[in-house]
């Protein structure tokens, strides 16, 4: 038990540092990643709000602002010899230096594609160091002309690859791998798409991510051998209260045993002078209840120590189930009860063959007085995976819910409300020593019902 509450006290301990690390390092990084997506998003709408193809002066448009107008930033069509252009005499440039109309865009007030100096020097790095390109498109929507000049490292046959996927995914915008693009069909005087490179941004991302998950790994492995090597320490108060209340119930048994010992005594003297006396023999059954209580409570409170003292051997489950029910199928048969014994040879398991042998004497002792007149009870063993199974079913009377199956393991548990021992059997604690045992051999024990029987199973591991 002390055992089984400190590796429950590791748990939950562990359990929580561990969601609230990991609520932490996931909050941190999706706000991270929203924060650098949107930077992105703005950058390149700001990108593409100041770029603009480079065109002959003739044919701009007559609605163009002024560089001095208050309508804010303005394109920059200055460097038309950053375009490449196909044609049938080979690749074009176009000197802008002394384009009178040209200049009016670079008076100053612009930067690096035009962006207006304006901006905070935050903005005004970022779009300083992006790298990007622009294509321009046709009104069939193919590729007229590309900007290369701020990107490095790129050929021209793969960005016009990523800008004809930007055109096919038929969005505004989005992602083609570390590539954020925005595609601007309606755009005057030319539709384009202008992609940015987001490689660095994303990795940096990436790498926070990687990062704050092994710190997050580490820190729950530390908290782990930290929390394990003071848990015993911190659960030392419970498991002192437990020591306590455990020395109590043995000191208390031993304490009583003296006097029903001498009532026991002196009942049986006084039926020998008046035999047939009936509050001599109601004397008589009481005692010898309350003795039995009291070698249970005892048998409970060592079953329930660290280290109680268990020879453990190899035992067929099996053949000790037929030969502890044998008494009990005389019993069931002799109250109008139909019992079954069903094994599967050759089942090892290993453990202390008395405590087992109590462990099944106690299921089929339970299930003999609960099954209502006419009933059946089953007891059987079988294999599932690595462990043994022991089963005990039995008819009943009323359906038991699943919270009243839960308690069956409490000590001095009664279905009935009431506690009327006139209705109910024994004293309640025949399942809870069943369990103590099922746990002292590193197994389980749990009660569910199966139709209109009650089934309680008990779980061992196989003899390796």
């Amino acid at each position: 038990m002390i055992r089984k509450l400190q590796k429950r006290f590791i748990l939950i301990t562990v359990l929580a540092l561990t969601v609230a690390m990991v609520l932490v390092v996931a909050v941190v990084n999706i706000a991270n990643l929203i924060s650098v997506r949107a930077e992105l998003a703005s950058t390149l709408s700001l990108l593409a709000m100041n770029d603009m193809p480079a065109v002959p002066p003739d044919n701009l448009p007559d609605n163009l602002p002024d560089a001095d107008s208050s309508s804010g930033s303005l394109p920059d069509t200055s460097s038309e010899n950053s375009f490449r252009e196909d044609n049938s005499s080979g690749e074009k440039k176009a000197d802008s230096s002394a384009d009178p109309e040209s200049s009016r865009f670079n008076d100053g007030r612009f930067g690096r594609g035009g962006m207006p100096q304006e901006h905070n020097r935050h903005t005004r790095n970022m779009i300083s160091e992006s790298s990007w390109f622009a294509a321009y498109l046709n009104p069939d929507e193919s590729i007229r002309t590309m900007n290369l000049q701020n990107i490095q490292d790129l050929e021209e046959e793969n960005a016009a690859s990523i800008a004809s996927q930007a055109i096919a995914s038929g969005h505004e915008t989005g992602y083609i791998g570390d590539y954020l693009f925005l595609v601007q069909k309606s755009h005057v005087p030319s539709p384009k798409v202008v992609v940015l490179d987001c490689e660095t941004r994303l990795a940096s991302v990436r790498n926070l991510a990687l990062i704050s998950g092994i710190a997050c790994l580490g820190g729950i492995l530390l908290a782990l051998l930290l929390v394990s090597l003071l848990s015993r320490r911190a659960v030392q108060p419970t498991i002192r209260n437990m020591e306590q209340q455990k020395q109590f119930i043995t000191n208390a048994s031993h304490e009583l045993k003296t006097p029903l010992t001498v009532i026991s005594t002196n009942m049986e003297l006084i039926n020998m002078e008046t035999p047939g006396n009936p509050w001599v023999r109601s004397t008589q059954k009481q005692a010898a209840a309350m003795a039995r209580l009291v070698d249970e409570l005892v048998y409970l409170s060592r079953m329930e120590e660290e280290h109680p003292a268990m020879t453990m051997e190899s035992v067929d489950l099996s053949s000790l189930l037929e030969e502890t029910a044998e008494p009990f199928e005389a019993m069931a048969e002799f109250n109008g009860r139909d019992m079954t014994v069903r094994t599967e040879k050759n089942l090892r398991v290993t453990g202390d063959r008395p405590s087992l042998q109590r462990l099944i004497s106690t299921l089929c002792d339970n299930a003999a007085k609960y099954a209502p007149a006419g009933g059946s009870i089953l007891a059987e063993t079988l294999s599932e995976g690595r462990n043994a199974v022991l089963r005990l079913s039995n008819t009943v009377e009323a359906p038991l819910s699943k919270e009243q199956c839960a308690q069956l393991f409490n000590r001095f548990y009664r279905t009935d409300p009431s506690r009327n021992k006139d209705r109910q059997k024994g004293f309640g604690i025949g399942l809870s020593i069943a369990a103590a045992i099922a746990e002292k051999h590193n197994g389980t024990i749990r009660a569910f019902m199966e139709q209109d029987r009650l089934v309680i199973a008990c779980s061992l591991p196989k003899e390796k």
